[in-house]
C-alpha cells in the first residue's frame, strides 16, 4: 500500500464508522424515547409480580341482585339458543346501565334455566348469572387493587387484545435499544475495555442462578 492511499483508506473506514455511529445512536435513543414509559412500567411491576403475596390488598367485593324487566324476561324465555353467544342487545344495554359497567359483545354460556356471562379484567374478577325464567340477575365483581391491576398488564391477564398489540410492539422496540445498544458497545470497545468483560457478567450471571438454585 502506498503512503498516498493508507489515508485514503483510513479516512474511508472513519466515515463509515461514522456513519454506522449517527445511524446506530438515532435507532438507539428512538427506540429509548418509545421505550422509556413502557420499560419504567414493566420494570416496576417486575418487583411488584416478585413480591405479589406481601403487597397486595385487601380485594373488595360488590355484589347486586336485580331482576330484569318483564319483557326483557320474555325475550330469553323464547331465546332458543344453547350454545355459547352473547347477550341479547336490549338485555346487555339495560345491565350495563343498571351495573355501570361494560358488557358489550362478550360471550355468554347458556344453558335451559340459566345464562353465566364471564367478566374477568385486569385486576378484577367479574360475573353475572341470570335466571332465564324468573329474570333474577346475580353480579358479583372483585376488585383486587392498583397493584394486582398493574401486575395484569405486565401479564396481559385479561388486558384485551389492543394491550396485547402494545406489549408485541413494545417488546419489537426493547429489542431494537438492545441491539442498537450491543452494536455501540462494540464500536466504543477499543476505548472500555471493562466493555465485555461487563457484558460477559450480565450472562454468566442468569445462567449461574438458573443453574445452581433453579430445579
Amino acid at each position: 500500500m502506498t503512503p498516498s492511499s493508507q489515508p485514503a483508506s483510513e479516512a474511508t473506514a472513519q466515515q463509515r464508522r461514522g456513519f454506522w455511529l449517527r445511524t446506530l445512536h438515532q435507532w438507539h435513543w428512538i427506540s429509548a424515547a418509545v421505550c422509556l414509559v413502557g420499560m419504567l412500567l414493566f420494570s416496576v411491576t417486575g418487583i411488584t409480580l416478585n413480591h405479589a403475596s406481601k403487597i397486595e390488598g385487601e380485594p373488595r367485593i360488590d355484589n347486586r341482585q336485580l331482576v330484569l324487566p318483564a319483557e326483557l324476561i320474555d325475550a330469553l324465555a323464547d331465546d332458543d339458543t344453547q350454545t355459547d353467544a352473547p347477550l341479547p342487545p336490549a338485555v346487555s344495554a339495560w345491565l350495563s346501565d343498571k351495573l355501570d359497567t361494560s358488557i358489550g359483545r362478550r360471550m355468554a354460556e347458556w344453558s335451559d334455566g340459566e345464562i353465566y356471562l364471564s367478566m374477568p379484567g385486569p385486576g378484577r374478577d367479574a360475573w353475572i348469572s341470570i335466571d332465564r325464567s324468573s329474570g333474577e340477575v346475580e353480579y358479583e365483581r372483585t376488585d383486587r387493587g392498583a397493584v394486582s391491576y398493574l401486575n395484569d398488564l405486565h401479564k396481559g391477564r385479561n388486558a384485551g387484545p389492543a394491550w396485547g398489540w402494545f406489549i408485541d410492539l413494545f417488546a419489537i422496540a426493547s429489542i431494537v435499544f438492545t441491539v442498537t445498544g450491543l452494536f455501540l458497545l462494540h464500536l466504543h470497545a477499543r476505548q472500555r475495555r471493562m466493555t465485555w468483560p461487563w457484558v460477559g457478567l450480565g450472562l454468566v450471571i442468569p445462567v449461574l442462578l438458573a443453574l445452581l438454585f433453579i430445579h
